[in-house]
């Protein structure tokens, strides 16, 4: 399985602002000054929204992805890593060729859901993948494009993470465990996974 983010969320849709705010921090210095700033806290934030996105597998604000398969784990239903999911835009089937078939979309459908969406066929089997080839997954996911849609706890988680990457520039500690204030924000929002074992791919035993 190969899962690649397609497109990455636009500078403008950072809460820059709710960060500079939550540091105190003063503005007016000059444009250079201020330029610099602001991509600073730009890459702190996006490093902690990828932290959190990582440890829920809840995409924050929406993008578009790309999930590759060299077959699926369950043709009645195949598991989507990231929630939630607003829709699945292309399905492909490539042959160890690499002649690509678009899935006419009628074929199959979105079952949303909060921990575990799945691409589930129309009829009985989603179509079968070619020895040697691959199947992939175009979708998008994402709370929504505007920050304010993020919810307020993984919103809140962000800005205490950002804060801590500005403090500590070296970014020494960061890569382990997470401050406690953000484990405790973000706790509710884990994923079970459940993609290890042959079973449901909705999650039941």
């Amino acid at each position: 399985m190969m899962l690649v983010e397609v497109t990455a969320p636009a500078t403008e849709a950072l809460p820059v602002a709710g960060l500079r705010d939550h540091l105190r921090l003063g503005t007016g210095f000059g444009m250079a000054e201020d330029a610099a700033e602001t991509a600073a806290l730009a890459g702190f934030l996006r490093a902690a929204i990828a932290t959190i996105e990582a440890r829920t597998g809840k995409v924050l604000l929406a993008r578009q992805f790309r999930l590759r398969l060299a077959a699926w784990r369950d043709p009645e239903g195949q598991p989507l890593p990231l929630a939630p999911v607003e829709a699945v835009e292309r399905v492909e089937i490539a042959d160890a060729a690499g002649a690509v078939t678009v899935v006419d979309p009628a074929g199959y459908r979105l079952v949303p859901d909060m921990q575990r969406p799945v691409l589930e066929p129309a009829g009985t089997f989603l179509p079968a993948v070619p020895l040697g080839g691959f199947a992939a997954i175009t979708f998008r996911a994402g709370f929504g494009a505007a920050w304010p849609q993020v919810p307020a706890d993984l919103a809140q988680a962000v800005l205490l993470l950002a804060a801590r990457y500005h403090e500590d520039r070296s970014f020494e500690g960061s890569a382990g465990a997470l401050p406690f204030g953000v484990s405790a924000l973000i706790e509710r929002w884990r994923s079970v996974r459940v993609l290890g074992g042959r079973g449901d791919p909705r999650g039941r035993a």
